[in-house]
């Protein structure tokens, strides 16, 4: 059986207007350890009183092993009239909910001899490569690697945690950062930025099967087309790496 244990709300702020980030300490005294890329389960009683669970990928950026009171970090969407929306809606700083965890592989492997990460999001699926940025910055400076970060997003509002990835990218130059917006370019965007879908900036990129390993977290949708793409390219499945996610209603 999983371990149980209660999360206190500490901070939260808006990254776009339907997503939430907030901050947790680990309410027992007990550490929060986890390798960046896993995800902790929220449990709550739904509106008919039912036991109901909820997955949110963890987005503490760290480098060490978590020690009690450091910050559990994760994004939640809001869906209106959803039971976990309520939830978190609901929730004051100081409050406590229940969580389990961390579960999950979506997880850079210190096994991998490639040349080139493709790390492919949209949404909140971005949010585990904002966990591995401490990890990408290690490896940048022990192998001959590259790493290139496509989110994709409707408008520049909802490119959460986009500074984060910007300043990364500023700091080390064989990260790149390529924000695709669907709807609308940002006047503001940086140099990288495309108007688009990822999959269309992923053909411009031109997947090589004998350098790449590619991550696919976010839209069901999203994940599948590049998916195929990326097989159509030649790589090999187990170089292509996915996390689907739903709307946590």
């Amino acid at each position: 059986m999983p371990v149980h244990f209660p999360l206190k709300l500490v901070g939260s702020r808006m990254l776009a207007p339907s997503v939430r980030h907030l901050e947790f300490t680990r309410d027992d005294g007990q550490p929060l350890d986890f390798i960046p890329g896993q995800f902790i389960q929220v449990h709550f009683a739904a509106p008919d009183g039912q036991p109901a669970r909820r997955s949110y990928s963890l987005a503490t950026m760290h480098d060490h092993a978590l020690g009690p009171g450091e910050a559990v970090e994760i994004a939640v969407s809001y869906v209106p009239g959803g039971a976990a929306t309520n939830l978190f809606t609901a929730l004051d700083q100081g409050q406590q909910i229940e969580a389990s965890g961390p579960y999950g592989r979506f997880c850079l492997s210190p096994k991998d001899e490639n040349r080139r990460y493709l790390l492919i999001g949209t949404g909140t699926g971005v949010t585990p490569y904002r966990a591995m940025l401490p990890q990408i910055a290690q490896l940048l400076r022990e192998r001959d690697l590259e790493v290139v970060l496509l989110f994709g997003a409707r408008t520049g509002d909802e490119l959460i945690y986009g500074d984060d990835f910007a300043d990364f990218a500023a700091a080390n130059p064989r990260f790149r950062f390529m924000p695709c917006f669907s709807r609308e370019l940002p006047v503001t965007s940086g140099p990288d930025a495309r108007r688009g879908y990822v999959q269309d900036a992923l053909a411009d990129l031109a997947p090589d099967p004998e350098r790449d390993i590619a991550y696919l977290c976010g839209n069901p949708n999203m994940v599948d087309t590049n998916f195929e793409l990326l097989k159509a390219a030649g790589l090999p499945i187990p170089h292509i790496r996915r996390e689907k996610y739903v709307s946590n209603k």
